[in-house]
């Protein structure tokens, strides 16, 4: 049976939207970006490069934790740094599939320079976000190295989850 509800957890630029989306895509399920629900005083906060605190996480995650409770089959693409956050997005949805997109900072930093247009920039902020990150033990997410190719990245994804899907995106 392929998970219903799907969180895709890592820094930003590991991949949780591109990857999220087209497993969302794979799986016949709905997709939301958690960057979409923040609201706009920590939109404007990392504009400015300023990295978020945890009482400025604290309404997003729980605008995030409401949303996997109120659908039934859902991709969400969420930070999640710490063990803390992960909890509350994991309140009352015991069904939740954590995935983490993991990278080390060179990859993703190459990444983020290749980035146009994204709100979250700067390597400072990058740098405080592997600092805040607290990796999942490997009984609360699947593992996924995100050095390789997108396609080989979504196919990973697949087999750890059980081999949901086999149709082509």
């Amino acid at each position: 049976m392929k998970p219903k509800k799907i969180l895709f957890m890592g820094v930003s630029g590991s991949g949780k939207s591109l990857i999220g989306s087209l497993i969302a895509q794979k799986l016949a399920i709905p997709f939301y970006d958690g960057d979409d629900f923040h609201p706009d005083e920590n939109v404007k906060k990392m504009r400015q490069g300023i990295p978020l605190s945890d009482a400025d996480r604290h309404g997003w995650l729980t605008t995030l934790n409401q949303l996997f409770i109120d659908n039934d089959e859902l991709v969400v693409a969420c930070s999640a740094l710490k063990k803390t956050y992960r909890d509350t997005l994991r309140l009352n949805n015991d069904d939740m599939t954590i995935v983490y997109l993991r990278g080390d900072f060179d990859t993703i930093w190459s990444r983020h320079q290749k980035r146009t247009d994204h709100y979250f920039n700067g390597e400072e902020m990058l740098r405080s976000q592997f600092e805040t990150l607290v990796e999942p033990t490997a009984d609360e997410a699947v593992f996924i190295d995100v050095s390789h190719q997108s396609e080989d990245v979504v196919d990973q994804v697949i087999l750890a989850l059980g081999g949901a899907s086999n149709e082509s995106v």
